[in-house]
């Protein structure tokens, strides 16, 4: 197994994505909206990948976030709001933004459950800063990280009673960032001091089965790198003072702010520490590249793979969905009341 996450190029695989998946054998898929038209279609897109491998438990992941982070849309999926939602209701009940978060990753984890997504990619952590640029925004949790973390952990809390496992990202934060990090290296000249603000949320969470680094370079910790290829930022900060034990995924290694070739990058990332990387955007070459610039998966890396997807495939009865859809509509409204 090659510690890679790949795309797919469209609505089934093609034939060469086929045999090259067998060949390689990636640790796992990630979908976007090129692939996702109808229930059916996505079950037998995922079970199809499921086949070519031979595991029940693949690791296949999407970033269904909410607001406008959704790959899966209406009118065949409901939609779902973002993170700025459950912050606001904090202001008037924190208790109850806390459940509202949480019945609302559950719901939104049994529409993945139902189609064989075992992973979302959210919560974001990322402390929410004055003047920064809006790529995280309202999809933030909050500007306050006791705050963010809370509704976090309701969140990773809704997703495990749905059967799947959720990914907390941008580790070590992208709140502070004032360029979007798909189109160029944001960087952030905080002081360590400040700094800690932003890692007070994955630290509470550090026990999270799964992580996503974040493209920003930090100056007070590698003036020369992006978090995701530095291993000061990955094996100091991330690794130790946070405390994060879990999966450790790459943002996606075709966003602007990294330099090289996809393939450089991704050798750059594992021997900076992080255990998968993840391509997202289907380019043979790419990923044909990457398969043969890394090395087979590390012992640590597969036994963290292993442990993430032992959180997934035992869902709550599916037929509360509509339940749910409703608590959490009736809480949500306490806002405007």
């Amino acid at each position: 197994m090659i510690p890679a996450i790949f795309g797919l190029s469209g609505l089934t695989l093609s034939d060469d994505e086929r045999a090259f998946f067998r060949d390689a054998d990636p640790a796992g898929y990630i979908l976007f909206g090129r692939n996702v038209a109808d229930r059916a279609q996505v079950r037998a897109l995922t079970g199809e990948l499921r086949a070519i491998h031979g595991r029940d438990r693949l690791f296949v992941c999407i970033d269904q976030e909410g607001g406008r982070v959704a790959r899966m849309k209406p009118p065949v999926w409901p939609p779902y709001p973002p993170g700025e939602a459950f912050d606001r209701l904090w202001d008037i009940a924190p208790a109850t933004a806390i459940e509202a978060a949480r019945l609302n990753a559950q719901a939104l984890g049994l529409d993945l459950a139902e189609v064989g997504v075992s992973v979302d990619c959210h919560p974001s952590l990322d402390v929410r800063q004055p003047g920064a640029h809006d790529v995280i925004g309202d999809r933030a949790l909050g500007a306050e990280p006791m705050r963010v973390a809370a509704l976090g952990r309701a969140i990773l809390d809704g997703f495990a009673r749905a059967g799947i496992a959720g990914c907390i990202k941008h580790i070590p934060g992208h709140g502070r960032a004032m360029a979007d990090s798909h189109k160029e290296l944001p960087t952030v000249t905080a002081s360590a001091e400040e700094l800690e603000l932003d890692l007070t949320p994955f630290r509470r969470l550090a026990h999270a089965a799964i992580g996503m680094t974040a493209h920003v370079r930090y100056t007070v910790w590698d003036d020369q790198n992006p978090g995701t290829l530095s291993p000061f930022v990955v094996q100091e900060i991330i690794r130790n003072r946070i405390g994060f034990a879990g999966l450790l995924l790459t943002d996606d290694l075709d966003m602007q702010a990294l330099d090289g070739t996809v393939p450089e990058r991704a050798e750059r990332a594992i021997a900076a520490g992080c255990d998968i990387v993840l391509n997202c955007w289907a380019k043979m070459d790419d990923m044909a590249g990457i398969a043969q610039a890394v090395p087979t998966m590390r012992e640590d890396s597969a036994a963290r793979l292993d442990a993430a997807l032992a959180l997934t495939g035992a869902p709550t009865d599916p037929r509360i969905h509509a339940d749910l859809i409703a608590a959490r509509d009736a809480l949500l409204a306490q806002r405007a009341a």
